[in-house]
């Protein structure tokens, strides 16, 4: 199914929906305008705006292969041998301090945050590492305690406008942070957001380092499916931010990174309806990646998108999301970045080469049952049609790769207490099952993961 078939039916489902629902959505343009306020008007000073705060997160996750082992681990005497097995544990806590910012035309502001992490499970042969889960030595023993300045950086503000010049958290469609772990990754370099419109911002950045999830060290950035291993010095990106209508938001970027690729991102997210009665929800995510400089990834020119709609009505939601890989490589971003903003990034990415996957979910909100904050999920998505025969570079493990199937499916449950001292403090459950066929990257394994995080608050 082609891009613009699948836009077409989107539209066709939009009128419909107009016609049979009364539609409270506004559906109104919004045009660009100055906002009314500047927040560094409003600065209350660096010690009076100043907070120390932060949060634990007990991390959990028992992964089992359901056909061949999946894993390796070290024993003793150094000997490597496979496992079906891999068990992770970490308690991962955040301490963050965040000063005010100066009054005055120019304000100036700092922000400190230190990580630490505690391997509650400290077996070899559990853990199976090194691995990006639980921080161990080459030997695969693992670090039973461990800490990192995780965030570091000076921020200067103008206005509605801000610079922030160190290590930080971004969170653009190519260059995220990812937390999916005890502990989220970060990135050194220097980033400008400016939002001085109600409904329109810029981003600008440039990052020559990372700061891995279940590392110590600053690392240089690397691809997450090449083959080589090839890294780069610098990361570059910007963005445009715009919300055209009320019930539509758009976003635009390009990221360069040197001497592997430039790739162009754009996003549009559509609301229509009432779901109070129903509601449709569209969206949209592609990527254009064009290989670039001294090609370490060698020749790449993929174009990748998923569409996805949702309709809600009142506490149930179903979707669907089709994505599909124009390429004979895989879609692909940075390691230790949450840098693929598509509807089918599960536990795998459905991201091989000329990859077509379809993913059906249902999702129930209890709140208007009574019980706010706790939600049900189940989803399934197979892909299928992978086939890179035709690639001719060296940076992938593709050439085997034809005709490859895949499925998965998970069901999970999460719930965020609402009020109270332990307000925010979130625990969520999954189980997902993952079956390939035998060429196929991802494995056959099943994985059930418990998370529970509880902010505070200190200062």
């Amino acid at each position: 199914m082609r891009l613009f078939t699948l836009t077409a039916l989107a539209l066709s489902i939009s009128a419909l929906s107009t016609v049979t629902l009364a539609d409270p959505q506004s559906q109104d343009y919004v045009p660009v305008t100055l906002k009314g306020s500047s927040e560094q008007e409003q600065a209350s000073g660096f010690i009076d705006g100043q907070s120390l705060s932060g949060s634990t997160r007990n991390w959990y996750a028992h992964e089992r292969a359901a056909r061949a082992p999946l894993w390796k681990y070290y024993k003793s005497d150094g000997t490597r041998h496979d496992t079906h097995s891999r068990e992770n544990w970490v308690q991962g806590t955040i301490l963050n301090y965040s000063s005010g910012f100066t009054q005055g035309t120019v304000g100036f502001a700092v922000e400190a945050a230190g990580y630490n992490a505690i391997a509650l499970q400290q077996s070899r042969e559990a853990v199976a590492g090194p691995n990006n889960r639980t921080l161990t030595h080459s030997d695969g023993d693992p670090v039973g305690q461990w800490s990192k300045m995780g965030l570091a950086n000076v921020k200067a503000r103008v206005s509605n406008t801000t610079l922030t010049v160190g290590r930080q958290s971004v969170d653009t469609p190519m260059i995220a942070y990812i937390g999916n772990r005890a502990l989220p990754s970060s990135f050194q370099g220097a980033f400008l957001h400016s939002a001085e419109f109600d409904n329109l911002s810029f981003d600008l950045g440039t990052f020559d380092r990372v700061s891995p999830r279940t590392e110590q060290s600053l690392s240089k950035f690397r691809s997450e499916y090449s083959a080589t291993g090839v890294e780069t010095d610098r990361a570059s990106t910007a963005g445009i931010n715009y919300q055209p209508f009320k019930s539509l938001t758009t976003s635009l970027y390009a990221t360069k990174v040197d001497d592997f690729w430039n790739q162009y991102y754009f996003g549009a997210n559509h609301v229509l309806g009432d779901s109070a009665v129903l509601s449709l929800s569209t969206g949209l995510n592609y990527y254009k990646t064009v290989d670039a400089g001294s090609q370490k990834m060698g020749e790449i020119d993929n174009d990748t998108y998923s569409l996805s709609f949702g309709l809600t009505h009142q506490a149930h939601t179903v979707s669907a999301s089709w994505q599909q890989v124009n390429g004979n490589e895989y879609f692909d971003y940075l390691h230790e970045t949450n840098g693929i903003y598509l509807a089918n990034s599960l536990l795998s990415d459905f991201n091989g080469p000329n990859e077509k996957s379809l993913q059906l979910s249902y999702v129930l909100n209890m709140a208007p049952y009574g019980v706010p904050g706790l939600k049900f999920n189940l989803y399934n998505a197979r892909g299928w049609g992978i086939d890179g025969t035709h690639y001719r570079g060296t940076a992938y493990d593709v050439n085997g790769l034809d005709g490859e199937t895949h499925y998965e499916w998970g069901i999970g449950t999460s719930y965020a207490v609402q009020s109270g001292p332990l307000k925010d403090t979130s625990i969520r459950a999954t189980y997902t099952a993952h079956r390939a066929s035998k060429a196929q990257g991802d494995g056959s394994l099943d994985e059930f993961r418990v998370v529970t995080t509880i902010p505070f608050n200190i200062l």
